[in-house]
C-alpha cells in the first residue's frame, strides 16, 4: 500500500471511534478525543514497503491500543482481501 493510501484508510477509521483528526501533515495524522491521543506516521521503506508507526498516550493495554491493532487488522484487510487472518498459537 502506499503512504496515501494508508492515511486515507487512517482518515476513514479513526472518526468512526469518538476520535477527531487535530493534526496532520503528509505523512502523520494526529487523533484525540476521550479514549485518549493517537499518531499516526508512515513512510516508504524500501521498495514496495510502507512502514506504519502508530503511538498512543495510554498506558497499557487501553481501549485506544486495542483500536490501533483493530487498524492494522483493516490496513490487511485492504491490502489483501482474499487473505484470511488466523491466530498464531
Amino acid at each position: 500500500m502506499t503512504p496515501v493510501d494508508v492515511l486515507k484508510i487512517a482518515d476513514d477509521f479513526f472518526p468512526t471511534l469518538p476520535l477527531e483528526r487535530t493534526a496532520h501533515t503528509a505523512r502523520t495524522r494526529t487523533f484525540s478525543g476521550l479514549l485518549g491521543t493517537l499518531q499516526l506516521s508512515v513512510k516508504k521503506e524500501g521498495g514496495h514497503y510502507t512502514f506504519v508507526e502508530v503511538h498512543t498516550d495510554q498506558m497499557g493495554e487501553s481501549r485506544l491500543d486495542r483500536n490501533a491493532k483493530k487498524f492494522f487488522v483493516e490496513l490487511h484487510r485492504k491490502s489483501d482481501p482474499a487473505h484470511k487472518l488466523e491466530a498464531a498459537y
